[in-house]
């Protein structure tokens, strides 16, 4: 039931009876009912905010003065270069020339998106150019593409599968003329730094001399002592230094022997002289 005319708003009787309502009560800007205080409002407003300030003993903070900069200063301004390392991001990776050419390192990057793959592969490649390393690459690799159909239903609706690819792409980049510990440097703050999505694997290549056999049995008697200096005391107490000869005289010691109430096996050694 509606209600009746007296109740109603005045407006939306104007509304009805199509009369525009008087300008006193028009809508109001946004702008004009809510008010900027700070001093750039004031003077937008026409407020003579220093003169305000003086009979108030408000002390003023200083208005920035524009620069008179002519045309031909502001364009060497905008011409100025930006620093090197800044400059550099927006250029592509620097490379150091190879005076041998021998490979110690290939590192392949996979991954399933390219935009992972590229991103990581340019901060390797500027990793190599400041640790002194020449590289070659990102050289692209040959893509992998699997294919799996499944059924996606019961065994009588054969007909209905689902077809699955997966594309995977890789990159290659190759350390030449490297010394083996700058080497394993980049290669750890590679992993350090690794970029979700990319996987890495790396083929380390390491020469040696002639007489490499020579050396090979060199490591392998010192990892023998090694070991034997581990192993001999095994068995043992760290603090019993004492030699067979000693441990059989205590072991043959009438005390000992009434300690124990019996006769234990090592009991009957006899110390030779």
């Amino acid at each position: 039931m509606a209600a009746p005319s007296y109740l109603r708003s005045p407006f939306g009787a104007l509304k009805r009876v199509k009369i525009s309502p008087p300008a006193a009560m028009a809508a109001v800007p946004c702008q004009q009912r809510f008010y900027n205080r700070t001093l750039e409002g004031f003077r937008l407003d026409n407020v003579d905010v220093d003169d305000l300030a003086k009979k108030r003993d408000i002390p003023m903070p200083p208005r920035a003065q524009p620069a008179d900069v002519s045309d031909a200063q502001r364009e060497k301004i905008e011409q100025l270069r930006r620093p090197r390392n800044v400059e550099a991001i927006f250029k592509a990776p620097l490379r150091r020339t190879a005076e041998y050419g021998i490979p110690v390192c290939d590192l392949q990057l996979r991954t399933f998106s390219i935009r992972n793959m590229e991103f990581f592969a340019d901060f390797a490649m500027r990793a190599a150019y400041y640790l002194g390393l020449p590289a070659k690459g990102p050289i692209p690799l040959p893509r992998r593409v699997e294919r799996w159909t499944v059924p996606a239903s019961h065994f009588i609706f054969k007909k209905s599968q689902e077809n699955y690819e997966r594309v995977t792409l890789k990159r290659l980049i190759q350390i030449q003329d490297g010394h083996p510990e700058t080497v394993q440097l980049w290669l750890a703050l590679l992993r350090k730094h690794q970029y979700h999505g990319v996987g890495m694997k790396a083929n380390v290549f390491e020469f040696e001399k002639l007489d490499v056999i020579k050396a090979m049995d060199e490591a392998a008697q010192k990892d023998a002592d090694r070991t034997d200096k581990a192993w001999k005391g095994f068995g043992r107490r760290k603090g019993l230094d004492q030699s067979p000869e000693e441990l059989a005289e205590w072991l043959n010691d009438e005390q000992f022997k009434r300690a124990v109430h019996s006769d234990p096996p090592m009991s009957r050694m006899q110390h030779e002289s």
